[in-house]
C-alpha cells in the first residue's frame, strides 16, 4: 500500500503539521502490514500435539475465539512433556502471540513456552532478557493474553510448550500467532564452495559500505565474506570458536608508525544450526557492527579512511588467489541467506548466475539441515539408554557443550554388579573413574584435558577391554591417555548420562547430586548411534526433565554486562564479574573506586597530593591521575603532558610548519569532563623567539597558533582573548616595538618572549602548537606550555532547596534499564519524603525518606516490587548532609546512606531484567506523592550529573542553591579553623591557627640559625586574641589584660642545650617559660607573683628531648591547675602553690629562641641565651595568637621582630600519631572543665602504635636525624656569608630579558642544545 500526502493551506505550521501527521500515519500502517494472523486459516494438517485426551480435544481445535470440538486441545496428561505444534507451511515473521483457555472450561494454561523451528527439528527457545523466557499466560478460560515479541521471530513451525496451568483443572489452550510471511534466497555452502563477486572496474576504494546476511550453521570455524587489496587493505568476516570475528585493515604502512588492523569479536554459540544475522554499516573510520540486534560501535586503527579492495569479494571463504596465510582458514559450512554489498543482492545474483564459483559441485539454493540430534539437560535431569550386555569391549562417545566446571556425563554398571564406570566433568576436566569390586586394585582414575567448560561442543570417546582403557578428547589421538592395568569386567545394559537413579526399597529414585547441565548430541553406545527421537517416543530407554532435539545453552557473557573492561565468567544460572585491574568494584563493575574530583577528596580531609579521580564516576570514561593542590583556598586539579619547560621548536619550511603535540595523561574526554564542570581553568603559554615572528604576518594569517578542544585552532595567546589576534603586551601596549601586537613579531635578534595565561575553558587544553616561522638560518623559538589548571567543581556543590511539599523538578526519562546507579546528598529537618521517582506501564523506580530513621530504593522490572530499606541508629533529619547510593544490575540491587553497611539483594536467576520507564524523572514528587522538604545536591544518574540549579530557575517552591554547609563540613576545619560559609561549599578561616591550607592542617614552622629569635608585641593584639575567652572582658589592651587561662601549643626539634624554646613577659613581674636543660630536660617556669621563687617542673619522665627528632608541647593553665602533655603520652596535671597568684597580669610579649626584654630577667633563664636556639619550631600558638605564622606570612608587620635568619619549614613537626581527644576528654577543649585521662600505662597506643613500633620508629628517626644534621649544616654554610655575598653575572645582564638573554648576550657562540627525541613532525 502507498500512502499519498499533500499538505495544503497557507500556514507554514498546518503544512510542517500534515507532513508529521502522515509520516505518523504511514509509519504506523507500515508496522501494522507485518500483524496478520498466521493460525485461523491453517488446515487441520498443520496442527500437531504430544498426545490428545481425545478427538473432541484435537490441536485442530486450539484456533483463538474457536468454540468447535470441546473449544480447545487438551493432552492426554498434564505435565511437563506436553506440547502444541504448529506448521505455517513456510516461514513467516511472527511479532506476536495470543493464547486463550479451552473455551467454558476450568481448563487453561498460565505459563507457557514458545519454541520455533524451520524443520520442526533442533527446536530453539525463544529468549528475552538473556533467558529462556517464560510467557505469562491465562487466568481464565475465555480471556485473551496477547504478547508482543521484544524481537520478532522467523520460522515455519512453532512449538507451545505448557510450564504451568489451572490448578482447578487441565492444560487447556488456544492460540493465535501475528506477523506476515518471509521469503528470502537461500545459499547452501558444503565447506567446498566459495562465492566470487568481481568489481567492474577491478579495484574498489569505498569510504562507506554496509554488508549484511544472514548465517546458520552447526561448524565452529568457517570464512563467511573476505576482500584484500593490493595497498594491504582487508576485511574478513568468520567464525572462530562459535563467535563472530571481523577483522579490517583501511590501511598500513611500511615504516610501522602506521598501524590499521583492527579486529572486533562478538557474540557466542554461533554454531547451533540457527539463523543469525550481521549487519556492518561502515562510515570512514567509524563502524557499527550488529549481530541479532546487538550493535557494538567501534572505530578502526590507523590514519586511512577508504577500503581499497582489488578484484573481488569471496563469501564462503578464501578466494584462489589469497595470501599465504590465509590458506589456513577453512570455508563456511552451513547456510546464508540476504547477502547484500552496498545495496546489490548477492544471493539474488548467485541465483541469476551473474556471479563466479568456486566450486567442485554445483551451487544449491537448498539449505541442507544437520543431522545431530541434540539432548538438552538440566540440574534434575537424566537419559537411560541400553547396550548389549556382557560384552568384553566397552565404546562410548558422545559430544558435550556446557558452562558448568562440575557434572556427571555418564554413569554404568558393569554386569553382575561387579562394578562401575563412570565419566564426570570436575573442575573443567575430564575424569574417568572405572571401580572393580572384586580386584585388589579396585579403582582406575584416568584424566584428560582442562578447560571444557567453555561451551563448546566437546568430543568424548572411551574404550575399554581387557587390561586396558583409552580415553580420547575432540578426536586428538595424539595427546589421548591409555593405561594398561588389570582390567576384567563384562558390559551391563543401562547407561546413564547427565545424571542416574538408583534403587532402594524396591523403587526408583533419581539422583541429581553433581548433575549435567547443558547440552549432548551424537551419543554413541558399543558403537551405535543412540535413536533419541525413539527414547523421545518411549520405543526405548527412559528420560527424566530432558528437552530432545533442542540445546537451549545460553551465552550469559554475552553481551558482556561486566562494565568498565570487566571479565566476565559464568555457570549455567548466573555470571561473574572478576573487576581486577579496571578501577571499578562491584557485582557487574559498575561503581567506581576513587573520587569524583580533588574538591570531593578534600572535603575527606586528605592534603595534596596526585589523586586517581573518575570525572563521570560509573560512566563509561576511566580513571585518571591528577595532582591536587589543596595549599591554597581554592583546590587546584593539575593534568601533565609530556613535554617539556622551553622545548627547542626545530626548523620548518615555508610549505610545511612545525607541529608540537602534546600528549597528555588522559583523554580529551576525561578532560572535558574536569573542564565542563570546573569553575575555571588556565594554562600558561610561553613563546620565546629570535627572528621567529608569532602571530602577524604580512599577510594577515598568522605564522603560529595553537589547537585546543576539538581540534580547533585559536589564533590568540596568553593574557588575551578569542577572536583577539595579539599578545599580552599588545592588549597592555608595552610590546618592545609599538608597531605590533606581539614581541615576537618585531622579528629581532635578541630573545624576545610572547606568555601569559590562556584561560577560556571552553578552548583547553593545548593539544597541539603549530609553529610557522622557524624556516631562516637565523630563526630559533623555544616553547613552553604548563598543565592544564583547574579549580571548583560546580556539580559536586549544584544544590536545590525544595521549599513547598509539592514541589518537584523533573528530569528526561530514566535510562537504567540493565544498570544504573542514582546518587545524590541530602539534608533535611522533615521526618519523610520521596527524593526521585520514574514510572513506566508497570515498572517503576523510586528512593523515599520513609522516617527519619529509613531511607527504602525500591522498583519493579517485572517481577513484582521490591524494596531495599537502610535503617540508621540516629536521626536522618538531622540537618546534616548525608549521602545516599543507589544501584540495580542485572545481578543486585544495592542501597548505601553514608558510611553504614549497605542493604544489597540478589536478584532472581530467571525472568526480567530490563527496567522499562516512559515518564519523566521526578527530583521531588509529583502526583499522589508526598513530597520532599530539605536540600538536595550533587545529584548523578549513572555517573552523570543533573543540573539543578538551573531546572530551579524556572520552577515555583524549589530555589537554587542551600545554605548551611557549615554545618556538615565546619569539623573538616582542623586545629581551631573557622567554617566560613559560602554560597557553594564553606571556606576554612585559618588566621587564628598556627596552620594554613585548604583545612587548616598544613603546619607553619621555622629554622632558627645559632642567634636567631622572635618576639611578638602583645600590645597591639586584639583582646580577643590574647585571652580566646571574652566572657567578662571589658579590657581594650593587652597591659590591661590579666589572664586567668593560657594555652601554649608548639613543636620542636634540636640537638643543642640549654635554650629557650618560649617565653612570654609582662609588664609586670609575671612572666611564663619553656625551656631545654641539659641533658635534654625540659622545663617549664611559672611566675605569677605572690611567692618568692618560679614554679618549675621539669619534666625528667622522659628520654632526651634534645634528640634531633620533632616534640609536640601541649601545655594549658587554669587558675592554679596546669595541664601538661608531650607528644602522644598520656597528659600530667601539676599545680601551683596556693601562695601563687591565678592571674596573668598584662602579657607584654612572646619570644622565642631567645629573650632580649627591658626590666628584670631571671638571672638562670637569662644565662639560657648564650649561645641561643638552634632547631626547629612549629605551630606555635599562645591563645589565638599564631606568632611564627604571622612572621612567615605577613610582611612588614609591627607586632612581629625577626632578628637573625629565620627559614620557613616544618621540620620541627611531626606527624600526629594519635587522633584528636574527644571534647569530653580534652582539657583544651572551651566547654571541658574537668577531662579525665586515660592512663596507658601498659597499654597498646589507640593507633596501633606499641613498643616494637616505637622502636622502629626510633631507628628511623636516627635516620631522619642524620639527614637533617646534613641540611643544617648546609643552610648554615649558604647563609654564613650572606653579608658580603658576590655576583659573578656577565656584564649585559642588566638590560637582559631573562637569564638566558644574559648568557647569550655575552657569548654569541652560545647554542641552545635541542633534545632530539621530542617526536615532532611537520604538516
Amino acid at each position: 500500500m502507498v500512502w499519498i500526502c499533500r499538505a495544503r493551506g497557507a500556514a507554514l505550521v498546518l503544512g510542517i503539521w500534515s507532513y508529521l501527521y502522515c509520516r505518523a500515519w504511514s509509519a504506523t500502517s507500515d508496522s501494522q502490514k507485518c500483524d496478520e494472523t498466521l493460525v485461523a486459516g491453517l488446515q487441520p494438517q498443520s496442527f500437531k500435539s504430544s498426545s490428545v485426551m481425545s478427538g473432541i480435544y484435537a490441536p485442530v481445535y486450539a484456533k483463538l475465539n474457536r468454540r468447535e470440538g470441546d473449544g480447545g486441545w487438551s493432552p492426554l496428561d498434564s505435565d511437563h512433556y506436553q506440547w502444541l505444534q504448529v506448521d505455517f507451511g513456510s516461514r513467516k515473521q511472527i511479532r506476536a502471540i495470543a493464547t486463550q483457555g479451552r473455551y467454558s472450561s476450568s481448563d487453561w494454561v498460565s505459563q507457557y513456552r514458545l519454541l520455533y523451528s524451520d524443520t520442526a527439528r533442533n527446536w530453539k527457545p525463544y529468549h528475552q532478557d538473556g533467558n529462556i523466557w517464560a510467557f505469562p499466560g491465562n487466568v481464565n478460560s475465555d480471556t485473551v493474553v496477547r504478547h508482543e515479541l521484544q524481537h520478532p521471530i522467523v520460522a515455519r513451525y512453532v512449538r507451545i510448550v505448557p510450564l504451568d496451568w489451572s490448578g482447578e483443572g487441565q492444560i487447556g489452550l488456544r492460540v493465535e500467532l501475528y506477523g506476515c510471511p518471509y521469503w528470502a534466497d537461500v545459499i547452501n555452502f558444503d565447506g567446498n564452495t566459495v562465492l566470487s563477486y568481481q568489481f567492474k572496474d577491478r579495484k574498489m576504494a569505498t569510504e562507506k559500505d554496509v554488508i549484511s546476511l544472514k548465517f546458520k550453521s552447526s561448524a565452529s570455524e568457517g570464512v563467511l565474506f573476505h576482500g584484500e587489496g593490493q595497498q594491504g587493505d582487508y576485511i574478513t568476516l568468520e567464525l572462530k570458536k562459535s563467535k563472530l570475528v571481523l577483522q579490517l585493515n583501511l590501511g598500513s604502512n611500511q615504516y610501522g608508525n602506521i598501524y590499521g588492523h583492527t579486529t572486533v569479536t562478538t557474540g557466542s554459540l554461533l554454531d547451533d544450526h540457527h539463523w543469525h544475522s550481521v549487519i556492518i554499516d561502515r562510515h570512514k573510520k567509524h563502524i557499527n557492527l550488529t549481530l541479532d540486534n546487538h550493535v557494538q560501535h567501534f572505530k578502526t586503527n590507523g590514519e586511512f579512511v577508504k577500503l581499497d579492495l582489488d578484484f573481488e569479494l569471496t563469501f564462503g571463504g578464501m578466494p584462489l588467489s589469497g595470501k599465504p596465510s590465509s590458506s589456513n582458514r577453512r570455508n563456511f559450512k552451513g547456510c546464508m541467506e540476504s547477502i547484500k554489498y552496498n545495496s546489490l543482492n548477492i544471493t539474488d545474483l548467485a541465483r541469476r548466475k551473474k556471479m563466479n564459483s568456486y566450486s567442485v559441485d554445483n551451487l544449491s539454493f537448498t539449505c541442507v539441515e544437520s543431522h545431530a540430534v541434540p539432548v538438552f539437560f538440566n540440574a534434575t535431569s537424566y537419559l537411560e539408554v541400553h547396550g548389549r550386555e556382557a560384552e568384553d569391549v566397552l565404546s562410548l562417545s558422545f559430544h558435550f557443550r556446557t558452562w558448568n566446571p562440575n557434572g556427571l556425563l555418564l554413569f554404568t554398571t558393569f554386569s553382575d554388579e561387579i562394578g562401575s564406570v563412570e565419566i564426570d566433568l570436575i573442575e573443567g576436566k575430564v575424569f574417568v573413574h572405572i571401580n572393580i569390586t572384586k580386584s585388589k586394585k579396585n579403582r582406575i582414575d584416568i584424566s584428560s584435558g582442562s578447560g571444557f567448560n567453555d561451551g563448546q561442543w566437546h568430543e568424548v570417546r572411551f574404550t575399554a577391554e581387557e587390561n586396558s582403557a583409552m580415553l580420547t578428547i575432540d578426536g586428538d589421538e595424539a595427546s589421548s591417555v591409555k593405561i594398561n592395568s588389570p582390567l576384567q569386567f563384562r558390559t551391563g545394559s543401562p547407561y546413564f548420562f547427565g545424571g542416574f537413579y538408583s534403587k532402594s526399597n524396591s523403587s526408583y529414585h533419581p539422583v541429581y547430586e553433581n548433575s549435567f547441565q547443558g547440552c549432548m548430541q551424537l551419543l554413541h553406545v558399543d558403537n551405535q548411534l543412540v535413536d533419541l527421537h525413539a527414547v523421545e517416543q518411549g520405543k526405548q530407554g527412559s528420560f527424566e526433565n530432558i528437552s530432545i532435539d533442542m540445546c537451549a545453552i545460553i551465552d550469559r557473557c554475552v553481551p558482556n554486562n561486566c562494565e568498565h573492561g570487566g571479565n566476565c565468567t559464568q555457570t549455567w544460572d548466573t555470571i561473574t564479574c572478576n573487576c581486577e585491574g579496571t578501577g571499578y568494584t562491584g557485582a557487574t563493575c559498575h561503581n567506581s573506586m576513587y573520587e569524583l574530583s580533588c574538591e570531593v577528596y578534600r572535603h575527606l580531609g586528605n592534603t595534596s597530593d596526585f589523586y586517581w579521580i573518575d570525572p563521570d564516576g560509573s560512566g563509561p570514561q576511566g580513571p585518571l591521575k591528577v595532582y591536587c593542590n589543596m595549599t591554597e583556598d581554592k583546590v587546584w586539579t593539575t593534568l601533565y603532558h609530556d613535554i617539556k619547560p622551553e622545548t627547542s621548536v626545530p626548523g620548518a619550511s615555508k610549505e610545511k610548519r612545525v607541529v608540537v603535540h602534546l600528549n597528555y595523561n588522559a583523554s580529551m574526554d576525561q578532560i572535558s569532563t574536569i573542564t565542563n564542570s570546573a569553575e575555571k581553568c588556565e594554562q600558561y603559554i610561553s613563546y620565546s623567539c629570535k627572528m621567529s615572528r608569532l602571530l602577524n604576518s604580512p599577510d594577515g594569517n598568522p605564522y603560529t597558533w595553537w589547537v585546543g578542544k576539538g581540534n580547533e585552532k585559536h589564533y590568540y595567546w596568553g593574557n588575551s582573548g578569542p577572536g583577539i589576534q595579539k599578545c599580552s603586551c599588545g592588549i597592555d601596549r608595552n610590546c618592545s616595538d609599538s608597531r605590533f601586537y606581539c614581541n615576537c613579531d618585531a622579528d629581532q635578534r635578541q630573545w624576545r618572549k610572547d606568555d601569559g595565561v590562556l584561560s577560556y575553558k571552553d578552548h583547553l587544553p593545548v593539544s597541539q602548537v603549530v609553529v610557522g616561522d622557524t624556516y631562516r638560518s637565523s630563526s630559533e623559538a623555544k616553547l613552553t606550555v604548563n598543565p592544564l589548571r583547574c579549580y571548583g567543581d560546580k556539580n559536586y556543590w549544584n544544590a536545590v532547596s525544595f521549599i513547598a511539599p509539592n514541589s518537584f523538578l523533573h528530569f528526561s526519562t530514566f535510562q537504567g534499564e540493565t544498570s544504573a546507579d542514582i546518587s545524590f546528598y541530602f539534608k533535611t529537618s522533615a521526618p519523610d519524603g520521596v527524593f526521585v521517582e520514574n514510572r513506566g506501564n508497570t515498572d517503576f523506580i523510586k528512593i523515599e525518606l520513609k522516617s527519619n530513621i529509613e531511607v527504602s530504593f525500591s522498583f519493579d522490572v517485572g517481577n513484582g516490587p521490591v524494596e531495599l530499606i537502610v535503617a540508621t541508629y540516629t536521626p536522618l533529619n538531622d540537618d546534616q548532609w548525608h549521602r545516599l547510593r543507589a544501584e540495580r544490575n542485572i545481578k543486585e540491587a544495592r542501597l548505601q546512606v553514608d558510611q553504614l553497611p549497605p542493604q544489597i539483594r540478589k536478584a532472581p536467576t530467571h525472568g526480567h531484567t530490563r527496567l522499562e520507564l516512559t515518564s519523566q524523572f521526578y527530583v521531588g514528587a509529583a502526583g499522589d506523592q508526598k513530597g520532599f522538604l530539605g536540600c538536595i545536591r550533587a545529584l548523578r544518574v549513572n555517573g552523570f550529573p543533573l543540573d539543578l540549579e538551573e531546572r530551579a530557575k524556572a520552577t515555583q517552591g524549589v530555589k537554587p542553591g542551600c545554605s548551611g554547609h557549615c554545618t556538615s563540613f565546619k569539623n573538616l576545619c582542623r586545629n581551631g579553623g573557622t567554617c566560613n560559609e559560602l554560597y557553594k561549599g564553606y571556606k576554612c578561616d585559618c588566621s587564628r591557627t598556627a596552620y594554613d591550607g585548604s583545612n587548616c592542617i598544613n603546619a607553619v614552622g621555622g629554622y632558627f640559625e645559632e642567634g636567631t629569635w622572635l618576639k611578638y608585641h602583645f600590645h597591639t593584639a586584639s583582646t580577643s586574641a590574647v585571652v580566646s575567652d571574652l566572657s567578662n572582658v571589658q579590657q581594650t589592651s593587652a597591659s590591661d589584660i590579666s589572664l586567668a587561662k593560657e594555652e601554649l601549643l608548639f613543636s620542636f626539634s634540636t640537638t643543642k642545650t640549654p635554650c629557650i624554646l618560649v617565653y612570654v613577659s609582662s609588664y609586670s613581674q609575671d612572666y611564663m617559660a619553656v625551656l631545654l636543660k641539659p641533658p635534654g630536660i625540659l622545663q617549664i617556669r611559672y611566675n605569677l607573683g605572690g611567692t618568692k621563687e618560679p614554679f618549675i617542673v621539669d619534666i625528667t619522665d622522659h628520654k632526651n628531648m634534645a634528640n634531633g627528632q620533632p616534640h609536640n608541647v601541649n601545655i594549658t593553665r587554669v587558675g592554679r591547675n596546669i595541664i601538661f602533655q608531650l607528644d602522644h603520652y598520656s597528659p600530667a596535671t601539676y599545680s601551683l602553690p596556693p601562695s601563687s597568684e591565678t592571674q596573668f597580669n598584662g602579657p607584654k610579649a612572646l619570644f622565642l629562641g631567645r629573650v632580649l626584654e627591658t626590666g628584670t630577667i631571671d638571672q638562670e633563664i637569662q644565662s639560657y641565651n648564650t649561645p641561643g636556639f638552634s632547631g626547629c619550631l612549629s605551630r606555635v600558638q599562645f591563645n589565638l595568637i599564631a606568632p611564627l605564622k604571622l612572621a612567615l606570612r605577613s610582611q612588614n608587620n609591627s607586632q612581629v621582630q625577626v632578628v637573625g635568619e629565620l627559614v620557613e619549614s616544618n621540620c620541627g613537626a611531626s606527624p600526629l600519631t594519635i587522633a584528636q581527644m574527644a571534647s569530653d576528654n580534652n582539657p583544651w577543649h572551651p566547654n571541658s572543665e574537668t577531662a579525665n585521662f586515660p592512663n596507658n600505662e601498659g597499654q597498646a597506643i589507640t593507633d596501633g602504635v606499641n613498643r616494637n613500633s616505637a622502636i622502629i620508629g626510633g631507628i628511623i628517626a636516627v635516620v631522619i636525624f642524620t639527614i637533617l644534621c646534613t641540611l643544617v649544616f648546609l643552610i648554615r654554610y649558604m647563609f654564613r656569608h650572606k653579608g658580603t655575598y658576590h655576583t659573578n653575572e656577565a656584564k649585559g645582564a642588566e638590560s637582559a630579558d631573562s637569564a638566558d638573554a644574559a648568557i647569550i648576550n655575552n657569548d654569541p657562540n652560545f647554542t641552545e642544545t635541542i633534545d632530539e627525541s621530542k617526536k615532532e613532525w611537520l604538516i
